[in-house]
């Protein structure tokens, strides 16, 4: 027969399982919610780096498809970081992107030019910069590509076809005299041919734009170098921005697969809860 104080000891018991059940189904629920934000956290951190546009002059904030981009600039229509006036812009002679002036030192060949364009359209449209973009101290920018590693094909034929043209200066992108509202050759300067102020096509591609390339050994196809040229909707860069933002420690190496790990885990619990 059970006393008063038996009873008392077991609504005392009872109720203490009710709290600790009541404890333990919130614990389980904000270890789910923590689950469940880290997945969210590791998708938007891949798409930071392998999808995203930098923030510069012309550049859209996230990247998108365009129905039609301009003539060198087509290739990134389907997920691209310019507009498609901005892909136009970027064939003109001192448009008004920049207003530079490709005929510094006389008229820029075509072929030669044409390069510029396409480097213009990689730098303007390319949604997998990521893993090179930095920080600029600059009134025009805010960030800019660093050590880009680009395919020893895309940089040698750039040189090649650019040996007979003329310029001043070995550094394009500061040190102009830009007085009259286009950059001209500085006082004191000379049009010399690209072979003299360029040895090598590592010399050219490494300092026109201030190291925002870096030559390489690899060639299109590699996965290991980003293409200027490439033809059709799938853009190549995607894998190689993934290889270097792994190499760099900017993001998991099997992301994806990691996010997969933590779902059985995360139905386990939330069954347990149910």
């Amino acid at each position: 027969m059970r006393t008063g104080r038996s009873r008392a000891h077991e609504q005392h018991v009872g109720l203490w399982r009710v709290r600790n059940s009541h404890r333990h189904r919130e614990m389980l629920r904000l270890l789910i919610l923590g689950l469940t934000l880290s997945v969210v956290v590791m998708a938007v951190d891949e798409e930071e780096v392998l999808n995203s546009c930098m923030d510069g002059k012309h550049h859209k904030a996230r990247p998108s498809s365009e129905g039609a981009l301009y003539r060198q600039c087509a290739p990134w229509k389907s997920n691209a970081c310019c507009t498609s006036n901005t892909s136009e812009e970027a064939h003109l002679d001192q448009s008004y992107l920049y207003g530079f002036n490709w005929d510094h030192c006389g008229i820029l060949t075509e072929q030669c030019k044409r390069h510029f364009i396409q480097d213009t359209c990689l730098y303007e449209c390319s949604p997998h910069l990521g893993p090179w973009v930095q920080k600029a101290d600059e009134s025009w920018r805010k960030e800019r590509i660093l050590d880009v590693p680009i395919c020893k094909t895309d940089c040698e034929e750039w040189w090649t076809d650019c040996k007979e043209d003329f310029t001043c200066k070995e550094n394009w992108h500061k040190g102009w005299d830009w007085s009259s509202g286009i950059n001209k050759c500085p006082e004191n300067t000379e049009c010399r041919k690209f072979t003299d102020v360029f040895p090598s096509p590592a010399d050219f591609c490494e300092k026109v734009w201030s190291n925002s390339y870096k030559y390489t050994s690899y060639d299109r196809g590699s996965k290991r170098c980003v293409q200027l040229w490439f033809e059709g909707n799938r853009n190549p860069n995607k894998e190689v921005a993934r290889f270097y933002a792994v190499q760099k420690g900017l993001i998991s190496e099997s992301p994806v697969d990691k996010r997969t790990a933590l779902l059985p885990l995360t139905v386990f619990l939330a069954v347990m809860l149910s």
